[in-house]
C-alpha cells in the first residue's frame, strides 16, 4: 500500500510518500506526477516514510527526472538507508539529487 500526500507551493510540488512504491502502486504515483507536473519548477519527493521502492518505482522517478531536466529541478529527500542502498546499487544515486 502507498499513501501519497501532495502539496503545491507556487511552482513547487512536493510528494510525501509512505508505504511501498512497487509494481502495484507505481502507476498511481505516475498518474499523480503526470497530472500535476505542468508548470512545476521544483519537484520534491519526501521518502521519510517510504519503506520500499521497486524497479517500477525507480522508473517513475526516472521519468520524472527526465521531465524536470527540461523545466526545473527535482530532489529526493529523507531516504532510509535501505532506499539509499537501492539507489547506490542501481546507479540512481548518480542520476538523482538526493538530500
Amino acid at each position: 500500500m502507498l499513501n501519497i500526500d501532495k502539496k503545491t507551493e507556487g511552482k513547487k510540488l512536493v510528494f510525501k510518500l509512505s508505504g511501498r512504491l512497487d509494481t502495484t502502486t507505481a502507476p498511481e504515483l505516475e498518474t499523480e506526477v503526470k497530472g500535476n507536473i505542468d508548470g512545476v519548477e521544483n519537484l520534491e519527493f519526501d521518502f521519510a516514510d517510504l519503506e520500499y521502492i521497486s524497479s517500477a518505482g525507480l522508473r517513475v522517478l526516472l521519468t520524472s527526472q527526465k521531465t524536470m531536466n527540461k523545466q526545473g529541478n527535482m530532489v529526493v529527500k529523507n531516504c532510509s538507508d535501505e532506499i539509499i542502498e537501492i539507489f547506490d546499487v542501481t546507479g540512481f544515486s548518480d542520476i538523482l539529487t538526493i538530500e
